[in-house]
């Protein structure tokens, strides 16, 4: 369960950010680049922040 809300919020957040660039600064793209960053650190360290904020809000595995 929790690894589908970890998506769909670095989706949404993407799609977000996107939309963003293109209806109000480009400079939202800088935050496409920060979730990338942070998925790509979350596959190699195995430890990701969204997952830990998820868990203290108490959603189950």
């Amino acid at each position: 369960m929790k690894n589908r809300i970890i998506r769909a919020i670095a989706g949404s957040f993407v799609l977000l950010s996107i939309i963003l660039a293109v209806y109000v600064n480009v400079n939202f793209l800088w935050f496409t680049a920060f979730v990338g960053a942070n998925l790509l650190q979350s596959s190699i360290t195995k430890w990701c922040l969204m997952e830990d904020i998820l868990a203290k809000l108490g959603v189950k595995d």
